[in-house]
This record gives structure tokens, sequence and C-alpha cells, in this order.
């Protein structure tokens, strides 16, 4: 599960990729201080079902997390339950990957609305702070069509 991000009009064709900007999905547990996943097997395979075994703690720093409410975390947030500003955060706690639609550049270069899937409308200011909730990036599907 996750939050598509579009450029343009609210009602858009969301299938066509010159307007998907990308998604946003639960990623996990990551250490805010070491930027760096809890996924055993690296960030590259937080959504890969056969890959979900996870350290306990950072395995660089040692911290382990304080414990989320759903209403604080990235899954409540993509859950409709976590209605906090987005943002970074520190030490061990839940964070969000984006995998880009576009080219992080080609969005730099347009100025639209921007919008989710349920046709929410965000500021870029907001915007921005969304991506600064997913310090995992995926670039893999550019130019690709996905939902």
């Amino acid at each position: 599960m996750g939050t598509n991000f579009y450029l343009g009009k609210k009602n858009i064709d969301n299938s066509d990729p010159e307007y998907h900007i990308g998604k946003r999905s639960a990623a996990g547990m990551y250490c805010w201080d070491c930027k760096r996943s809890l996924c055993k097997h690296g960030a590259g395979r937080v959504h890969y079902s056969d890959y979900n075994e996870w350290y306990d703690s950072c395995p660089q720093c040692g911290k382990k997390s304080k414990g989320e409410p759903i209403e604080k975390s990235t899954v409540g947030r993509e859950l409709g339950f976590n209605e906090t500003k987005p943002g970074k955060k520190t030490g061990v706690a839940s964070c969000s990957s984006f995998t880009w639609a576009m080219p992080p550049e080609r969005f730099e270069s347009r100025r639209h609305h921007i919008y989710d899937e349920y046709g929410r409308r965000f500021t870029r200011k907001e915007f921005d702070k969304i991506l600064e909730e997913c310090p995992i990036q995926f670039f893999n599907h550019i130019g690709n069509e996905f939902s």
C-alpha cells in the first residue's frame, strides 16, 4: 500500500506517466541518525516479502526504536490514521520510501499543482516535507507506468 502523487489537475488521468510524480510507501524502521534502514538485506529490499528480516536495533549505532503509535507511524500515514505533518525524524523510527515515476530534475523544473491519488492538493513546500519523510528513494521505475 502507498500513495501516488501527480502534477496538474485534480482529475487528470492518473495512468498518464507524463503527470505521475511517484509513489510514497511505508518502508519499515530506519535509523534517522545513521541514515540506515534496519532491513537486514538493505534499503533496496524493504518492499520484498522474501527479504523481510529486520534488525531489532541499528546495526551501526545500536539505537532501538522507542516505539511509535500508529497515529505517528508511516504505516499509519498510508492507512489514514496519521495526520501529523510529515518530516524528518530522529533516532530509530518508521520511514517511507519514494519511487520516482518521472526524473526528479524534470519534476524540479515543473511548477504545477501537486495532488495525491485521493485528490488532496499540496503546495511545493508541503510536498518537499513529504519527501523528507522518504529517506529511501528508488529511481528504477522512471518512465514506466505503475500504480
